[in-house]
C-alpha cells in the first residue's frame, strides 16, 4: 500500500477465488480514504475489504445476522476512531467490509446504476457502518443516505448519482 494517502490508512483486500471487484484496488483504497477525510477521521485506519461469492455471504449473513439469505455489504466493526482507550496517533482497527460482487452486479441495473456504482456506494455504505452510521429508523436512513450522496460526489463515479435510496438496507427490506 502507498504511504501518500492522507492519513496513512492500511487497507488489507482479500478475494475469495477469482472474485474481482468492478473498480480497480487503488481506487478502492482512495475511496475509503476520501471517506475517512471527510467524516473528520485523523486518526490512521485499519480496514480489512473482502470479496466473497454468494454462499459465503449467505453464511456470513448467518452467523452475524441470523439472516439465511445472501445480500451485498456487510459490516463487521471493530474499534472506532474516537474510542478514548486507543492512544494518541494509536491506528484504528476500524473493522471488515464484506462485499459480494456477484450480488452487487445483480442489483444494480435494478437501481439504475452501473456495477462500478454500485459497488462504491455499498463501499461507502459499509464504511459509515463502520463509522457508526446506521439506518434503523427513517430519520438516520434518511440521514445516511444523504451523507452518502455527500460522498459520492466526491467519488469518480461512471454517471452522477442524485439520489441515493437505500430502501433495500432498511430492516424487513434485504431479508
Amino acid at each position: 500500500m502507498s504511504d501518500d494517502r492522507p492519513m496513512s490508512n492500511d487497507y488489507d483486500l482479500s478475494a475469495e477465488g477469482g472474485i474481482v471487484a468492478p473498480i480497480s484496488e487503488e481506487e478502492l483504497f482512495s475511496d475509503c480514504d476520501v471517506v475517512l477525510e471527510h467524516e473528520g477521521v485523523t486518526r490512521p485506519c485499519m480496514v480489512s475489504v473482502s470479496l466473497v461469492g454468494e454462499g459465503r455471504m449467505r453464511e456470513i449473513n448467518l452467523e452475524w445476522r441470523g439472516v439465511d439469505r445472501a445480500t451485498d455489504v456487510i459490516s463487521l466493526e471493530c474499534e472506532r476512531p474516537d474510542d478514548p482507550s486507543l492512544a494518541p496517533g494509536e491506528p484504528c482497527e476500524l473493522g471488515d467490509i464484506v462485499l459480494a460482487p456477484s450480488y452487487i452486479a445483480r442489483q444494480s441495473a435494478s437501481f439504475g446504476t452501473t456495477e462500478a456504482d454500485e459497488f462504491r456506494l455499498l463501499l461507502v455504505h459499509g464504511l459509515l457502518h463502520l463509522l457508526g452510521h446506521d439506518h434503523l429508523d427513517e430519520a438516520e436512513a434518511e440521514a445516511m443516505e444523504a451523507r452518502e450522496e455527500e460522498l459520492l460526489a466526491l467519488l469518480p463515479c461512471d454517471e452522477p448519482i442524485t439520489h441515493v435510496t437505500l430502501t433495500r438496507h432498511r430492516e424487513g427490506v434485504d431479508e
